[in-house]
């Protein structure tokens, strides 16, 4: 575990375990697909996925119900609570994304973050982290990330130059989880970056 002494999920989001699914539920129930990152890391194509920042488990069981084998990782234990209750099933790992090691005997295809976890992570950790989930790629696979670009956080000009310091190649970037065309200014960026292989 980091011995970061500050989180952003934790300090502005933390303990909303119980009521995180609420949203989504509510989405559902009014006929909406909140299924949109299952969608598109289920159109790469992979066999193996790591959720990383995977909360409650909202990605994660869904590509494992459609035959995906997925790990789940996240810092807030409440969040997992939940997830291991959802899906006992599947393994469910606490760690900091900075430094976690996954040492299942292989890598995985791809890597997604989804629900703004580059956003959320403690300050100056970003490329850490982005280093850290690289190294848990196959050769090809994909890093995947979501995440608002509010000012004062992250941007894409230092998300992609993290990604190429860890050996990632943007290959696609989109405004939305559903692939809409991503243009200069937007407020949100869905942006895959592939490892070399």
């Amino acid at each position: 575990m980091s011995d970061a002494p500050f989180n952003r999920w934790l300090a502005e989001a933390g303990g909303r375990a119980g009521t995180y699914d609420d949203r989504w539920e509510e989405l559902a129930a009014q006929g909406h697909d909140v299924h949109g990152e299952a969608d598109l890391v289920s159109w790469l194509g992979p066999a193996t996925v790591l959720d990383a920042g995977c909360g409650t488990g909202r990605v994660a069981l869904e590509l494992a119900r459609r035959g995906v084998d997925v790990v789940g990782v996240d810092l807030d234990p409440g969040m997992l609570d939940v997830a291991r209750a959802k899906g006992p099933e599947l393994r469910w790992v606490h760690g900091d994304l900075a430094d976690v090691d996954l040492d299942l005997g292989r890598p995985f295809d791809v890597v997604v973050m989804a629900g703004n976890v580059m956003v959320f992570l403690a300050p100056g950790t970003e490329g850490r982290v982005v280093a850290n989930l690289a190294r848990h790629l196959a050769p090809g696979g994909a890093l995947v990330a979501g995440f608002q670009l509010d000012e004062g956080r992250l941007d894409l000009a230092t998300y992609d130059a993290l990604c190429a310091g860890a050996g990632l190649a943007l290959e696609h970037r989109w405004a939305t989880w559903d692939r809409q065309p991503w243009g200069q200014g937007g407020s949100y960026a869905v942006s895959v970056h592939r490892a070399a292989g």
